[in-house]
């Protein structure tokens, strides 16, 4: 589950980066961040520690920020400050004494998340909602429905690939506990993101002469 994860992920930024014509790429990519929304759902569920779990989200978001900025946008938020506001929310969420209590606080993170320039934006919250509250038939069809939205209001056609993980993770749960078995130590998959965007920046400047200067005032922009 790690590898696939990390392998269509680096597709999908190579195929943004270099090859931006091609969608095949992108395509692929597709599948890398509802397993992510998922391993998050689950490090929630199952952490020792939400407050530690929280922290180290930060770190990795802090780390990986000027290697996203440098390698993909120059004027975002890396995706590991979407998911770590995702699940700032979830842990507010389990505070609360009945569930739609918690509905305010979604609509709020929702606008919120919609107006800083993060990667996914407010769609990364929703998708780990659908997976912490839904499962099976009902967790692809949020899923799909979520990006039946997508696509009509932000035409996000390639987000409709996505979908693939979530069929195999609500319809096929023996085979996703036998991938799950198949864990990477802890520092390779916590170090990827940051340690891959850095790489690929590397390569983009030394290579191919492509310097970017980083937005800051857009970093801090509603």
């Amino acid at each position: 589950m790690q590898i696939i994860a990390m392998l269509t992920m680096l597709i999908d930024h190579i195929g943004y980066i270099f090859f931006p014509g091609e969608l095949a790429w992108r395509f692929v990519g597709r599948i890398a961040f509802p397993i992510y929304c998922y391993a998050l759902v689950q490090g929630h569920i199952h952490t020792s520690s939400r407050p530690r779990y929280l922290r180290r989200l930060l770190v990795i978001a802090l780390l990986a920020q000027i290697p996203y900025n440098l390698a993909l946008d120059p004027g975002g938020w890396n995706v590991v400050f979407t998911l770590l506001l995702s699940a700032a929310v979830l842990t507010l969420l389990d505070k609360l004494p009945k569930l739609w209590y918690g509905i305010p606080v979604v609509i709020l993170a929702v606008l919120l998340m919609d107006l800083l320039p993060l990667d996914y934006n407010a769609y990364g919250l929703l998708l780990v909602l659908i997976f912490r509250y839904t499962r099976s038939y009902w967790l692809v069809l949020a899923h799909f429905a979520l990006n039946v939205f997508y696509l009509f209001y932000y035409n996000w056609l390639v987000q409709m690939a996505s979908i693939v993980p979530t069929l195999l993770i609500a319809l096929t749960p023996g085979f996703w506990i036998l991938l799950e078995r198949k864990r990477l130590p802890r520092w390779v998959w916590w170090s990827f993101y940051p340690a891959h965007l850095a790489v690929l920046a590397l390569v983009k400047i030394l290579f191919f002469q492509d310097w970017v200067s980083i937005e800051w005032r857009s970093l801090f922009t509603l």
